[in-house]
């Protein structure tokens, strides 16, 4: 019975050793086959995190907005200096439809004849460019025709053509200019309602952005809305003004921007004037004096630009010739140019009074204000 019970033990121990030993075969068996639920989940993390392919699109993405960049700004910079020429283009469209009309009409004659001198004739007066100038452009033309020199309506086209651009020419040129020592002034004069204290805001605007330290002079005492206007332009441009008391002397609101513009180290004074009738003689006065003001150290009256509204026409080279008497215009500042302004006033001021056309306004925007071009404005008015 003893014995019985001997054998009987060595078996259930046997069995036992048997269980213990298979269960962690079994168990490496099911992780070496990768079974659910086992501790191998780790091996799914290289499988999920090629960290590579979630990171890859970052750097795909961020090298072209690098590149791209300098790339699109290439074209704008090589651009930027010849958008005047189709600005001008779009928005003298009267005055070249005006002109191009008649110059087709010219050149599909046979022969410059008694009646293709008067559609340039014509032409000319309908652009504004004047009976002195016209008179005179055509006076010349006839003779080089009659001598031989021109033959063909072509030749005689492309001979107005120049003495356009020739009378457009000045050894001045069309550049403002600035003082070499002490505090640069620019007048402004002209009429009210031709766009003075706007254009002066425009031009604060221009050179503030070529660096110059510029200072506003509400010179127009008389009426408030001027200087309540170039306010509004100063807080635009981030630049001072001085203003003085409503009817008070514009002469020394001048003086006090001058001696303020020295004392903080401003580069340019641009000082707005008032703008009553100019055949007045108080007005005139008022003018000179201002001028003498402002040319007084430190400060210097470099330029005097008149400003004017290129749709009123030859009135407009009234104007010009009374304030040129009165306080000694450097150039004109021509608004108004797009729209219903037909532009031959340029020549007109140009030829009869000797003054350049500095500054052309072709809108109503900030930036509308462009230095004026003698070529591409004679293209313009042919094409």
């Amino acid at each position: 019975m003893l014995v019985l019970w001997i054998v009987l033990a060595l078996v259930v121990a046997t069995l036992v050793v048997g269980l213990v030993v298979a269960v962690p075969r079994r168990t490496r068996a099911r992780r070496a086959a990768g079974a659910p639920g086992a501790p191998a989940a780790t091996v799914e993390k290289p499988r999920a995190a090629p960290p590579p392919a979630s990171a890859a699109p970052a750097p795909v993405t961020a090298p072209p907005a690098a590149e791209a960049a300098p790339e699109a700004e290439a074209p704008e910079a090589e651009a930027a200096p010849e958008a005047p020429a189709p600005e001008l283009r779009e928005r003298m469209g009267k005055t070249r439809g005006l002109i191009s009309g008649y110059v087709r009409s010219l050149r599909s004659r046979s022969s410059v004849d008694e009646e293709a001198w008067d559609d340039l004739e014509e032409a000319l007066l309908r652009a504004d460019v004047g009976v002195v100038t016209t008179t005179a452009l055509l006076a010349d033309l006839r003779t080089r025709v009659h001598e031989g020199e021109l033959r063909g309506a072509d030749a005689v086209v492309a001979a107005l053509r120049e003495d356009l651009r020739r009378s457009l020419d000045t050894a001045e040129g069309t550049g403002l200019s600035l003082a070499e020592g002490g505090t640069t002034v620019w007048l402004f004069v002209g009429v009210n309602g031709v766009g003075k204290t706007t254009t002066i805001g425009k031009v604060a605007r221009r050179e503030t952005a070529a660096g110059r330290s510029v200072l506003l002079a509400a010179g127009d005492t008389f009426r408030a809305a001027a200087a309540e206007q170039l306010e509004q332009w100063a807080q635009r441009t981030g630049v001072e003004i001085v203003r003085g008391s409503e009817g008070g002397d514009p002469s020394a609101v001048v003086f006090d921007a001058v001696q303020r513009a020295d004392a903080r180290g401003n580069d340019l004074v641009l000082a707005d004037t008032a703008g009553r009738l100019h055949t007045k003689v108080n007005l005139v006065e008022e003018l000179k004096k201002i001028r003498r003001v402002a040319d007084r150290p430190p400060g210097q009256v470099t330029e005097v630009l008149l400003v004017l509204d290129a749709t009123t026409g030859q009135n407009g080279l009234t104007q010009a010739r009374q304030f040129l008497d009165a306080v000694g215009v450097t150039g004109v500042v021509l608004t108004k140019l797009d729209g219903s302004a037909k532009g031959g006033i340029v020549i007109a001021i140009q030829r009869e009074l000797g003054l350049p056309v500095k500054l052309v306004g072709l809108g109503e925007g900030p930036d509308d204000l462009v230095p004026f071009d003698a070529d591409e404005f004679v293209d313009a008015l042919f094409e």
